[in-house]
């Protein structure tokens, strides 16, 4: 605690005040999600995910972006130094928590290990300590109502398994478990459900609570929910987005249902031709883009956000992996082709199976680059309506 809250750069923006966990599974160890932190007089929430390094200099961003929302914390949630620091364990104390590295080797970030009590003795000026392991005190870390340990018990399964889960209960339920959920993971669970129950899911949040589910949605699964939204809805929540947000999403949703323009994401790994393999590869390496988007980078002229300057090609991974870390982008373009937003789900299918391609740039008129479609958003567009439950039914 107290240590500075750092950005990509390694400078500092804040300060960590508290470390909020959740229980984990049966038998997991309870899980950081996130830390609370001060920045700017204002008391924020920094997901775990978003965090690169946490040592004694303090807790260095993986980006530059930071979510300056209020924190706010929910069910299910414990805040270390508010809720276990502290606390009697019969005539022992609570004085610290040791956080490990999570080994299960998929989505990193840290647990708890172990819990140091102290005990005082009239007979000895200072208390004497012993550490013990988390799950000899299971009750500090226990979740507080059914809903929270039904969240504990689904938060490491697959997003699309989960909205198997959420789908076979009665409507109540899906609202209190989506309000034990954090915000990343009811928003991965948002975009595996068709729009309906997302709509249904999502009627019991208050307006600040959504804002934050719905910013943590991709750009184009967002466009999706949006689009099916009663006018007014959609209008309140746009006028209560981030400025530079609100503006991309109006314009995914000005395009036809049906088309590219309305497929794609505008999210995507841009750099210019003089940027090396190396710089291109450290943007790879970044968790939070999902696997079709990190497939590749496209390579613009400035600026780098969409839209951007003139498309100059595309460079995969597997070419980065084979180049000097040197070795400047223009150099190892791909010139493969894109597509307007006005083309159809059929054609964009075409175009992505004819060249085997992750991700297919869309670009204007000019030449100019407007996001990218993935694969996977081709497939779920042109599967039928069902497949899911029809999936699900089959795995049982």
């Amino acid at each position: 605690m107290r240590l500075p809250l750092l950005d990509a750069g390694g400078a500092s923006i804040g300060r960590l005040e508290d470390v909020v966990v959740v229980s984990g599974r049966t038998a997991a160890a309870p899980r950081v999600l996130g830390f609370v932190a001060t920045s700017q007089r204002r008391r924020i929430f920094v997901n775990a995910n978003r965090v690169a390094t946490l040592d004694n200099s303090g807790a260095r961003l993986r980006s530059w972006d930071i979510d300056f929302h209020p924190f706010k914390a929910k069910d299910g949630e414990r805040l270390l130094r508010v809720h276990v620091i502290d606390q009697k364990v019969g005539d022992e104390v609570v004085s610290d928590v040791a956080l490990r590295a999570r080994e299960d080797g998929r989505s990193g970030g840290w647990e708890v290990a172990k819990v140091r009590l102290a005990r005082r003795n009239a007979l000895r000026r200072r208390p004497t300590y012993r550490l013990v392991d988390w799950n000899a005190v299971p009750a500090l870390f226990a979740a507080t109502t059914e809903a929270a340990a039904e969240a504990a018990r689904l938060r490491d399964m697959h997003p699309s398994d989960v909205a198997g889960v959420v789908r076979s209960l009665p409507l109540l339920q899906r609202r209190q478990l989506a309000e034990a959920m954090d915000d990343e993971r009811l928003a991965d669970l948002l975009e595996e459900l068709p729009e309906d129950d997302q709509l249904r899911l999502i009627e019991g949040l208050d307006m600040e609570r959504l804002l934050h589910v719905l910013d943590e949605m991709e750009y184009d699964d967002l466009a999706d929910l949006l689009a099916e939204m009663p006018g007014d809805q959609r209008t309140r929540i746009l006028d209560k987005m981030d400025e530079d947000e609100a503006a991309v999403m109006r314009q995914l949703l000005s395009y036809q249902s049906g088309t590219a323009g309305a497929l794609m994401t505008p999210d995507v790994i841009v750099l210019g031709p003089n940027a090396t393999v190396a710089e291109a590869l450290a943007h790879v390496r970044n968790p939070e883009w999902l696997v079709s988007i990190a497939a590749q980078v496209f390579v613009t002229n400035p600026p780098f956000r969409a839209p951007t300057g003139r498309y100059l090609g595309v460079v995969h991974i597997q070419r980065l992996l084979r180049e000097a870390p040197s070795m400047e982008l223009g150099r190892c373009l791909d010139q493969e082709p894109t597509i307007t937003p006005e083309a159809t789900d059929g054609e964009v299918a075409e175009m992505l199976a004819s060249y085997n391609m992750m991700a297919m740039g869309v670009c204007d008129e000019a030449g100019r680059l407007l996001g990218a479609i993935t694969v996977d958003d081709v497939l779920d567009r042109t599967l039928p309506t069902d497949w899911r439950q029809r999936r699900r039914q089959a795995a049982s």
